[in-house]
């Protein structure tokens, strides 16, 4: 029971970095990123080529990292250069369309350039004990960077000036531009940021499960999933919504299997949607 509870943490932290993401771009720039899933795949088969050109594992892994977050500023500075003219629900839908069309395009690639493809990272010790309590390394060495980064996000986001920068944006566009501030580089700084989480979430996948190139979807939804039960522009939502949602998928798992896990963990949402429309914590936090 305590291993299952374990292992659902463990998932809900991988999906909190793919939603926080999303909360990111969508609270910064008011875009819904229907592709951000694919970033997740595209790092970590940037750290799969890295490896298989024989630099060590950890180099491997902030590359693929890094070209996650380099394709993110290439998407935001030319792709959606037309949804951010415009504001509220027009640049909400042509970016949803838009980053639609990339979706499908990453994922056409991906598939026909590498079919067999499947990234897995082996670590030296498999198991440890803690507590009486048999656990795979993958996952600790999973969950404590998934805490890290959140640690350091929560820190950048309150203590540094680009971080109240970004939260004085996401409260009001049009009043920070007024005073001065360039909402158009800290936009591409948060896409850049926004999807190198995303490749650390391609890249973790590797350590306690495989990533393959058909997992981009399955991420875009799962994230959006966390995202709005947490409420879309609530980092402590975001994180709290895919612990829940974690557990739940996991002990779903064990005892149900996974297509009606799948079935549950979406009732969940539901339900929290219906008692909290706004999400668990709406506010920018």
């Amino acid at each position: 029971m305590i291993a299952i509870f374990f292992d659902g943490i463990v998932q809900g932290l991988q999906l909190s970095l793919l939603a926080v993401g999303i909360t990111l771009i969508y609270g910064l720039g008011g875009v819904l990123n229907l592709s951000h899933g694919q970033f997740a795949v595209v790092g970590g088969v940037a750290a799969a080529l890295l490896l298989e050109a024989g630099l060590n594992p950890f180099v491997a892994a902030l590359g693929g990292i890094a070209g996650a977050g380099i394709l993110g500023i290439i998407v935001d500075r030319t792709l959606l250069l037309p949804a951010y003219r415009y504001r509220g629900e027009e640049r909400l839908l042509l970016g949803l369309i838009l980053t639609l069309g990339l979706s499908f395009l990453i994922d056409g690639y991906l598939n026909y350039k590498f079919p067999e493809f499947s990234l897995t990272f082996q670590l030296p010790v498999p198991m440890v004990e803690i507590g009486g309590i048999a656990m795979r390394t993958a996952s600790l060495a999973a969950s404590l960077i998934a805490i890290v980064i959140f640690a350091g996000l929560f820190a950048f986001l309150r203590l540094t000036l680009l971080g109240k920068t970004i939260r004085s944006i996401i409260e009001n566009e049009v009043g920070a531009e007024l005073c001065g501030i360039d909402p158009s580089r800290t936009r591409t700084v948060i896409v850049c940021l926004a999807t190198m989480m995303a490749g650390v979430a391609g890249v973790t996948q590797g350590l306690f499960s495989s990533l393959g190139t058909e997992m981009g979807p399955e991420f875009t939804i799962l994230g959006l999933l966390v995202a709005v039960v947490g409420g879309v522009r609530s980092i402590n939502g975001t994180l709290a919504a895919g612990i829940l949602l974690g557990v739940v998928n996991a002990f779903a798992s064990r005892y149900v299997g996974a297509y009606v896990a799948y079935i549950i963990l979406l009732s969940v949402a539901m339900a929290t949607i219906l008692v909290r429309p706004a999400g668990l914590l709406a506010r920018f936090t």
